[in-house]
């Protein structure tokens, strides 16, 4: 018998929207709120490593993934010259297991679109449009208050709120989110025939500007600078900003750089950071996904380690039959080291890029692939 009989998810990222699929695959009766009024997710594209298609898969939806992202095993790296010249391939590590590719792109609304799915497949009961505004637990569960006015008890309540998480500062949990110093454009758009692989420039008047297919007739394409505050740009101005950026770089940016005509789907954020030492649970309320860890998306690993914390909790929920203090060292044990060193290496990449620095990133990038290909 699982080790709780019903839980309150908050959140449907990754991570919220992967553990109640698991623990209602388990036999546990699940709510998931979600703040947002339906499931179109933010953002234009995601990446996903070969370790987070291995948690797909177990989550019952690698095939519908498959089919709807785009698949790769080589990254390229360019120079930021006239010509867009591949100056290197680089075979990527299958994470995930020989069986499955080393990456896929696909649109976030779409991956969004197919865990909620599978979500009411499994029974998961999911209300949009509203969250909580206040806990009370004892020894016993958590009661929890909604916003619109209903009210519920559980035996666990799971933060997976993203990195302002409501859930964790009502924990009263002190946590610093900081900048790392880093700005990122984003655009969703069409994919040229010519993009088959991510492909990486570095150098340039910016950090990084790269791209990822999401799909047969979809991509995204990003370019990385100095932060600074954009916030006064209109969209048609944001649009205007980026492909000036990305003037510089050729190849199939310059087709890409063309097709971008929507100022709606361009967007722009800093890259954000920061890390939860343990214990990520305040007695039955537990932070995961970017509640607990955030980190920028220059190892592409954000969605992976937020499927990985959920996979490691709901693993142990449902097949211990107490929820006590072993239950939790055992959790700990098995995430915390591990996203603090993926967090850790991810930082390190950046700043190597604002330091300009030439650091020895092949081994960086082995060590991270060496450790998420064994299952957290």
């Amino acid at each position: 018998m699982p080790a709780v009989n019903n839980v309150l998810v908050v959140g449907s990222g990754l991570a919220g929207t992967a553990a109640a699929i698991r623990l209602a695959a388990g036999g546990v009766a699940v709510d998931l709120v979600e703040i947002k009024p339906d499931a179109a997710a933010l953002g234009s594209g995601i990446t996903l490593q070969g370790n987070a298609l291995r948690e797909l898969r177990e989550l019952g939806v690698w095939d519908r993934v498959r089919e709807q992202g785009y698949a790769f095993d080589v990254t390229g790296i360019r120079a930021p010259d006239p010509h867009g010249t591949v100056v290197a391939e680089i075979p990527d590590a299958r994470t995930g297991g020989p069986e499955l590719p080393a990456a896929l792109g696909m649109p976030r609304p779409g991956l969004a679109r197919i865990l909620l799915d599978r979500a009411a497949e499994t029974g998961v009961k999911v209300r949009f449009g509203t969250t909580c505004t206040a806990l009370e637990q004892d020894g016993n569960g958590v009661g929890v208050t909604f916003a619109d006015g209903s009210a519920g008890r559980y035996d666990l309540v799971v933060g997976a709120d993203g990195i302002r998480s409501w859930t964790r500062r009502t924990l009263g949990v002190q946590l610093e989110t900081r900048a790392t110093g880093m700005g990122i454009w984003r655009a969703f758009g069409p994919r040229p025939a010519s993009v088959t692989r991510t492909d990486l420039y570095y150098g340039g008047p910016s950090f990084i500007a790269g791209y990822c297919p999401t799909g047969e007739d979809s991509l995204y394409a990003y370019v990385v600078e100095a932060a600074q505050d954009r916030s006064t740009l209109t969209a048609e101005q944001r649009l205007a900003t980026m492909k000036e950026l990305a003037a510089a770089y050729h190849g199939p940016w310059d087709e890409i750089r063309e097709s971008l005509d929507d100022p709606q789907r361009v967007n722009y954020t800093w890259f954000e950071t920061h890390v939860l030492p343990a214990p990520w649970n305040r007695g039955r309320v537990v932070l995961i996904g970017d509640a607990a860890h955030c980190c920028p998306p220059t190892l592409a690993q954000g969605g992976a380690q937020a499927l990985e914390d959920a996979a490691v909790l709901t693993e142990l929920l449902v097949a211990r039959d107490t929820l006590d203090e072993d239950l939790w060292d055992t959790f700990h044990a098995r995430r915390v080291d591990r996203a603090t060193t993926v967090v850790a290496a991810s930082n390190q990449l950046g700043q190597w890029l604002l330091d300009h620095e030439r650091g020895d990133v092949p081994k960086l990038m082995r060590d991270i692939a060496t450790l998420v290909s064994r299952p957290s």
